[in-house]
């Protein structure tokens, strides 16, 4: 099944009304808009997703109405992770729609920092749970654990349904040592936006990405240039959006690609605590980097 996980999958948004409540329509609109400008797959409830800060209920409503809009059109996945063992293992027990589903991405536990044998149990409870793909979500920015090239190989290769990793260390030796020793039809997605152009040259799939909400057909064609090893094409691309991902997470996430998107009068810039806007200066200085591409 990692075929599935190959060129670009969108982290995408949840836009909020100014009262903080869910922006339907506009959720409706931004799914459209990935699914009609080539996406290959989209994620729902990641961090991008502001899903820390939605409640069960609100979680359920925003993933059934994401089936509904998309309508089959490409394949989703879902985060399922946290910090507790069982408590993920409970979600993904009681998940409804798998059926409409290709995938979990769960990250790595944060504020824990167990060690690489906690987290090959964590994995392997959740990999012995889960009835569809199991994609790891490596981000030691975030969860303040890195999980090892050794460790995602030695899950890759205990679990049949742990199809892939999202690497988001940023350690390019890492991530060329999964590539080089993973077994056959493990997939190597990149977390990092600004690194998927060398990622899929040295061998990775693909990419979950952040700016590919508000560029989507952009970052596909750039993804799709280089997987046919169509080098100048997808570097031209690359760089064209290079000064935009360099900004894009300066004053947080998804609070740069927020802007960007009401910018493009696609979503409001709407948050929940703690997560908050960019200052003003900066969404002047992603206005003028947004307009520099057309």
């Amino acid at each position: 099944m990692s075929h599935q996980f190959s060129g670009t999958g969108v982290a995408i948004v949840t836009p909020f009304h100014t009262d903080g409540s869910i922006d339907f329509n506009s959720l409706t609109n931004l799914v459209d808009f990935q699914v009609n400008n080539g996406i290959n797959y989209l994620v729902v409830m990641g961090t991008t997703g502001e899903s820390a800060t939605l409640n069960k209920d609100e979680k359920k409503v925003v993933i059934d109405h994401i089936i509904k809009v998309n309508n089959k059109r490409v394949p989703l996945v879902v985060g399922i992770g946290g910090n507790n063992t069982n408590e993920i293992v409970e979600g993904i027990k009681s998940f409804h729609a798998y059926d409409e589903i290709v995938g979990v991405l769960s990250v790595a536990p944060y504020y824990n920092k167990p060690s690489q044998e906690g987290l090959y149990q964590h994995y392997k409870m959740i990999a012995e749970a889960c009835p569809t793909s199991v994609i790891l979500y490596n981000v030691p920015g975030r969860s303040a654990v890195n999980i090892s090239a050794a460790t995602t190989l030695r899950l890759a290769n205990d679990f049949e349904n742990i199809v892939a990793v999202k690497e988001a260390s940023g350690d390019m030796e890492q991530i060329m040592d999964i590539i080089k020793n993973k077994p056959v039809g493990f997939s190597v997605i990149s977390g990092d936006d600004a690194l998927t152009f060398p990622m899929i040259c040295l061998g990775a799939d693909g990419v979950i990405s952040v700016v590919a909400n508000a560029f989507p057909k952009e970052f596909s064609d750039m993804v799709n240039y280089a997987r046919q090893y169509k080098i100048d094409e997808a570097k031209a691309l690359h760089y064209k959006l290079f000064n935009i991902i360099q900004n894009l997470f300066t004053e947080g996430n998804p609070a740069g690609i927020k802007a960007i998107l009401n910018i493009n009068n696609l979503v409001e810039n709407n948050f929940r605590l703690p997560m908050i806007g960019v200052s003003t200066n900066h969404y002047s200085k992603l206005e003028n980097l947004v307009n520099q591409t057309k």
